[in-house]
C-alpha cells in the first residue's frame, strides 16, 4: 500500500560518533542524533524518541478511526508514549512502550470506550511492529 523511507548517517563510531536522520517527507533534515542524545540530555532525536512518536501517533489514529466507525463524531485524544530501552544480556533492547490517553468523547460508554481503545492498541500498525520480522540488505563500499 505504501512505504515510507528514512536514513540514519553516521560518522565516526562509538561515542564520538555524530549521525543525522533524515526522513522522505522532509520533517526531519539531517536531525542530530549521537551518544550524548540518547543516553544524556543534549539536543537532538534518538530511536526510542522517534518510535515513541510513532507508535503515540499510529495508535491514537487508530483509535480516531475506530470511534468514528462507532459513530463518534467529536472529541479528543492525546497519547503520550514511554518507550523504554534498557541493558540487557550485554547488550540494549527496548523492553516496552507505555501509552497513556487522556481522551473526551461525548456520550461514550466507557466499556465500549475501553474496548475500543484495546482494540487500537493491539491493532494499529506500530504495535504489531513491536514483534515484526526485520530484514537487512547491505552493500559494503
Amino acid at each position: 500500500m505504501t512505504t515510507r523511507t528514512a536514513t540514519a548517517r553516521y560518522s565516526g563510531f562509538g561515542k564520538e560518533g555524530k549521525g543525522a536522520i533524515t526522513t522522505q517527507s522532509g520533517v526531519l533534515t539531517d536531525q542530530f542524533y549521537g551518544f550524548n542524545t540518547r543516553f544524556e540530555d543534549e539536543p537532538g532525536t534518538n530511536p526510542e524518541e522517534l518510535i515513541a512518536a510513532a507508535h503515540a501517533g499510529c495508535f491514537t489514529m487508530a483509535l480516531s478511526f475506530a470511534l468514528a466507525k462507532a459513530g463518534f463524531s467529536e472529541g479528543t485524544l492525546e497519547t503520550k508514549a514511554a518507550v523504554k530501552l534498557e541493558q540487557k544480556d550485554g547488550g540494549f533492547t527496548i523492553t516496552r512502550s507505555d501509552l497513556t490517553l487522556e481522551a473526551s468523547v461525548p456520550g461514550i460508554d466507557p466499556d465500549e470506550f475501553a474496548e475500543l481503545a484495546d482494540d487500537a492498541k493491539k491493532n494499529c500498525p506500530v504495535s504489531k511492529l513491536m514483534n515484526a520480522e526485520v530484514s537487512l540488505a547491505h552493500k559494503l563500499n
